[in-house]
């Protein structure tokens, strides 16, 4: 019977996990995961055929988010919208103001932060508020969560204008902690559970006790940090404004490696098990060894290259500002497929199976899938 108990106990415990995790069906965040990797295990045909596309009223700079078999994205109109996969409306949310951030999807309920400031918790199902928090300062980055300390409350943790990096609890939408930089926080936070890692615009790479928001340390890189951090293991993969991308070690403090020369990098990097990839205002798309930091391709777009990249197994999917979706190999950087869009892309895609979901500069949000 004790037997019985405890593995039930693990079941439960695997069920939980999986509830609030990227999936094959569930791309529940700006980049899959916590962590920001940017990564999938869903498979990508080489070739990919437009299924349907759905028009707001206004630029898409926020990247979609894929779960429960609904779609979530912000426009540049003020609304937050939920879809069906077919691409039907099921609710829009009237925010008052431009949505640039992505959603965050997690219990059934949708986070997403204003340019007024706002973070908003919404029913995932009705479109609902449930409740809103107040910052000083625009909100551009994606929301993160984090358990509480007795595990078994969560907490969002948002980055402002306002220099802060705020923690909520997730359910009542009350102030836990937060944190001051000392300049405007651009992106979103990654975590390992343990500490929250952002770039700010102060030119340091901070590194937050998820617990109490008292900081365990930063790192002084010197220039404005606008991209998200990916963290991977003990290292933090991150671009700043300058042109330079940088692999650090969070428990040392150091620069493991730096790569120099580049245009301004505003996205964030996706990582894989050798291979670290981000795109450049430069209109490159670079990939280094993980390790070394040495340039094991690029891949010249017509445009800057603002949107994050996706690794999909083998295959490498982003947005440029040329207006095209680009599918490549990820071994060489070579171009498997693109569809030419027409408008600049800087959202992020979203991926599960068989469907690839990105917004656009024409204010529409795209679905690929299988030719």
């Amino acid at each position: 019977m004790k037997y019985n108990k405890i593995s039930l106990l693990i079941i439960l415990l695997l069920i939980s996990v999986s509830g609030l995790s990227q999936s094959s069906t569930c791309w529940p965040s700006f980049r899959g995961n916590q962590s920001l990797q940017g990564k999938t295990n869903v498979q990508i045909p080489n070739s990919l055929k437009l299924i349907w596309t759905f028009k707001t009223e206004d630029i898409i700079k926020s990247s979609p988010v894929i779960c429960g078999g609904n779609i979530y994205i912000g426009s540049n109109d003020g609304y937050i919208y939920s879809l069906n996969l077919k691409g039907e409306l099921n609710w829009k949310f009237n925010a008052g103001t431009s949505i640039e951030a992505p959603p965050l999807y997690l219990n059934q309920t949708i986070y997403v932060g204003s340019l007024e400031g706002t973070l908003f918790a919404l029913d995932a199902t009705t479109g609902k508020l449930k409740w809103k928090y107040s910052t000083e300062g625009q909100i551009s980055g994606s929301s993160g969560w984090i358990y509480a300390p007795n595990r078994k409350t969560k907490r969002i943790i948002i980055g402002s204008y306002d220099y802060f990096l705020h923690c909520i609890d997730a359910k009542t939408g009350k102030e836990v902690w937060k944190y001051e930089a000392d300049n405007y926080i651009n992106g979103a936070p990654a975590t390992n559970g343990k500490v929250a890692v952002f770039g700010g615009c102060d030119g340091f790479l901070h590194m937050v006790n998820v617990n109490n928001g008292i900081t365990q340390d930063k790192i002084e890189i010197g220039t404005y940090i606008a991209s998200s951090a990916a963290l991977d293991g003990d290292m933090a993969f991150f671009g700043n404004y300058d042109g330079a991308f940088y692999c650090t070690n969070m428990l040392s403090k150091e620069i493991v490696w730096q790569y120099n020369g580049a245009g301004s990098f505003l996205g964030s990097p996706a990582v894989s098990a050798n291979k670290v990839i981000i795109g450049s205002q430069d209109r490159n798309v670079y990939c280094f060894d993980k390790t070394t930091g040495k340039i094991l391709w690029k891949f010249k777009t017509l445009g800057k290259v603002e949107s994050s990249p996706v690794i999909a197994g083998n295959k490498v999917i982003i947005g440029s500002d040329d207006g095209r979706l680009y599918l490549l190999n990820i071994n060489n950087g070579t171009k498997i497929w693109s569809y030419e869009i027409g408008s600049p892309v800087a959202s992020t895609p979203a991926i599960i199976k068989d469907m690839i979901v990105v917004g656009a500069g024409d204010g529409r949000l795209y679905c690929f899938g299988i030719d």
